[in-house]
């Protein structure tokens, strides 16, 4: 293969995300607004889009219709030169059935791959927030010589089950001798014990071999069709899998802080921790990069601004991501991100949380430790996760840690 090869990339966007309920109840989980004003696509397409690999096509199923707007009015390439990020409904190709599974999604699309005829196909999820140049890791693909490389990261042993765990070949680091989707009761690392390689979800393939194994499994009726649990457990047995580092992956503009940062936010608690790692002083996650950008597609908002300045009336936010076409309106935000829109009224105070896009919070009302939807509204003097009985009572979600999730479009009285 050259060391340069044609590259399609696929995006596999179309999960349900039941853990992310209810943010997910009306959108797929890739749509998610995350950091004020990204979506979570966003940072697997940047990602490709920085690593100029610019074929693109983003394979969406469940509730996908806000997922699909915002690719086509944000990522636009000029066709100029080819270049394409195309979103892909399941379009029952092969079949009167929907994507069986992410492998299934990509067996039912390879009219593409014959279409664009890649040397290599890179395969990532769609729903991390992380930085990575993936010429990086298709190098060391071309150089290994294996079919598949899985890229891989350290992660607590506590949570291998929500992961595919990957065993190295002790005599050779890059290869995998051994891979586990989701296991219970695995082994740590050697030289940690309490740490598990956990798959990234992002592979590199040889085209061809992506092509046969997902023919192959197609054809398997006791596959579950995933590419975690039965495409990857393939090319091992076959000792032609791959393993890639991400902390050897080299980002520019990186620092020693957020170098290789990785996080999958499947589930509410570690959604709303990952926006917190925004807005620490030193953020554990740098959104100011401008080395290895986040695209998004938010433009023609006017300023953020702030208003008030008078004894017990000040507009002011501290720890806060504030973004274009928020108010401020003698309110307090403190340790929280407000996304486009949102508007904090006289005397109003939000505290730890993390309020999507359009939110009202009405005079003297109190937010603490909450996500609001988009379109919530919270009326003068009521309360959000201050008394998570009282959340409870009134239908909202409330996760174990006490972060009280407030659907979309719903008024808090």
């Amino acid at each position: 293969m050259a060391k340069t090869p044609n590259v399609l990339a696929i995006v596999l966007a179309g999960g349900e995300g039941r853990r992310l309920m209810p943010l997910t109840a009306q959108r797929a989980k890739p749509a998610v607004p995350f950091g004020g004003i990204y979506r979570l696509v966003d940072f697997a397409l940047s990602n490709l889009a920085n690593s100029n690999y610019l074929h693109m096509v983003v394979l969406t199923q469940y509730k996908s219709h806000s997922l699909d707007r915002h690719i086509a009015k944000t990522w636009r390439m000029s066709p100029l030169l080819g270049n394409f990020v195309a979103p892909v409904p399941a379009q029952q190709r092969v079949g009167k059935h929907w994507y069986l599974g992410s492998a299934d999604a990509i067996f039912q699309c390879l009219n593409i791959i014959e279409d664009e005829r890649p040397d290599v196909v890179v395969v990532v999820g769609a729903d991390h927030v992380y930085r990575m140049d993936f010429s990086q890791m298709v190098s060391a693909h071309v150089e290994s010589g294996a079919e598949l490389t899985v890229a891989g990261i350290r992660q607590p042993i506590s949570l291998a089950s929500e992961f595919g765990v990957i065993d190295v070949d002790p005599t050779q680091h890059s290869r995998i001798r051994a891979f586990l989707e989701k296991p219970t009761s695995p082994q740590g690392l050697p030289d940690s014990p309490g740490e598990v390689l956990a798959s990234m979800g992002n592979y590199v393939f040889n085209a061809d071999a992506l092509v046969e194994s997902v023919t192959r499994d197609a054809d398997n009726p006791d596959s579950k069709h995933d590419m975690g649990g039965d495409i990857v457990p393939y090319f091992v047995e076959r000792g032609s899998a791959g393993f890639y580092d991400f902390k050897d992956n080299d980002v520019p503009g990186s620092n020693d802080r957020d170098r290789a940062y990785w996080r999958d936010v499947g589930s509410i608690d570690a959604y709303y921790e990952a926006n917190k790692d925004l807005i620490a002083i030193t953020p554990v996650f740098n959104l100011y990069n401008y080395d290895w950008p986040l695209h998004t597609g938010y433009t023609g908002l006017p300023p953020a601004k702030f208003v008030h300045a008078g004894p017990g009336r000040l507009g002011h936010a501290a720890d806060s991501i504030v973004s274009p076409g928020v108010l401020i309106s003698g309110a307090m935000s403190m340790g929280s991100i407000l996304s486009p829109g949102v508007h904090l009224h006289s005397w109003a105070s939000v505290t730890d949380s993390v309020l999507l896009d359009n939110v009202q919070v009405e005079r003297h009302a109190q937010v603490y430790r909450a996500i609001l939807d988009k379109n919530v509204v919270v009326t003068e003097r009521a309360r959000v996760g201050l008394d998570p009985d009282e959340d409870r009572a009134r239908g909202y979600t409330v996760t174990d840690s006490g972060l009280t999730i407030v659907p979309k479009g719903v008024v808090v009285r």
